[in-house]
């Protein structure tokens, strides 16, 4: 049997909210602890891994490479462990069966369900991830985010996102390669693909009249990692601009050409029919809502 490794807990907690927050100040003020004790928090948790997570700069910290996919592989286990701490200590408290895409929880849900919990201390998410559609039916799940046109039969539905692509690479790929300032220096260049959306580059360079652009280039097997290899460097992925909003403002990931593309495809929350008149559904998709909001400065 292979030895587990498990670091210091209490450091591992720090780093989960550290990473989430990208911030040792914004971290310390959730915990109720000085920075500085964030900071040994951190160090302790590094030296017990042998690697660095953060890079440590005047203005503040930036995930290492090591420190992002590190954040992305635990996060969802404190999101779980809070979850089953907060239904054993409350067992009033409602479970909310979530299903999911994972990336859409790791670049984007996973780092605001502390403000869901908070706003509704008695209701329990419990996350389960899938890209295959839900059936109410036969799956005990009380709310899904799922992909798509909408058109699916039997369910009451929410539109949450819609799906607005352009190309993105990292900062040092655009400064290596200039010529990336228009569509034709995609010619040379290695482009990223997501296993469960094929389509995607296919439809943005047609909609941009060039489809002779498009190259097999690499197939990952979902969008995470064909975001990972962009911002190391690997090449230049289609992305999904909302849930690449952090990543763009944090610098780690560049929009090219200035076209997005709008298609006729959405996250939508899905429910049985009347199952959101329940408190905890209807609580759920009314804090999507106003977080999406929130993201796209309507509120």
């Amino acid at each position: 049997m292979p030895v587990q490794i498990i670091p210091p807990l209490n450091p591992l907690r720090v780093f989960e909210v550290a990473a989430r927050l990208e911030s040792f100040t914004a971290a310390a003020a959730e915990l109720g602890v000085t920075q500085s004790a964030v900071s040994r928090q951190i160090a302790t948790l590094e030296g017990s891994l042998s690697t660095q997570l953060f890079v440590r700069e005047r203005h503040g910290v930036l995930l290492t490479k090591e420190g992002r996919i590190y954040r992305d592989g635990i996060s969802p286990a404190f999101a779980m462990i809070s979850a089953a701490s907060t239904a054993l200590m409350n067992p009033r408290a409602e479970p909310l069966r979530l299903r999911i895409y994972t990336t859409f929880a790791a670049k984007w849900l996973i780092k605001r369900l502390p403000k869901f919990q908070n706003a509704y201390p008695n209701i329990n998410v419990r996350l389960s991830a899938s890209v295959a559609n839900v059936n109410f039916a036969s799956e005990d799940i009380d709310l899904a985010i799922q992909f798509g046109r909408g058109d699916w039969r039997g369910v009451e539905k929410k539109l949450l996102i819609r799906d607005v692509i352009q190309p993105v690479c990292s900062p040092r790929l655009l400064r290596r390669y200039p010529e990336l300032r228009s569509i034709e220096g995609l010619r040379r260049q290695h482009l990223l693909h997501s296993h469960y959306r094929r389509k995607d580059w296919t439809d943005w360079l047609t909609a941009a009249d060039r489809p002779d652009l498009l190259t097999e280039g690499t197939l990952y097997p979902n969008s995470m990692l064909a975001y990972e290899a962009a911002i190391e460097g690997l090449g230049i992925a289609m992305g999904q601009l909302f849930l690449l909003k952090d990543d763009i403002a944090a610098g780690t990931l560049v929009p090219l050409f200035d076209r997005p593309l709008t298609r006729q495809l959405a996250y939508f929350a899905l429910w049985r029919r009347g199952a959101v008149k329940n408190r905890k559904a209807a609580g759920f998709v009314k804090w999507l809502m106003q977080e999406i909001d929130l993201q796209n400065g309507v509120i």
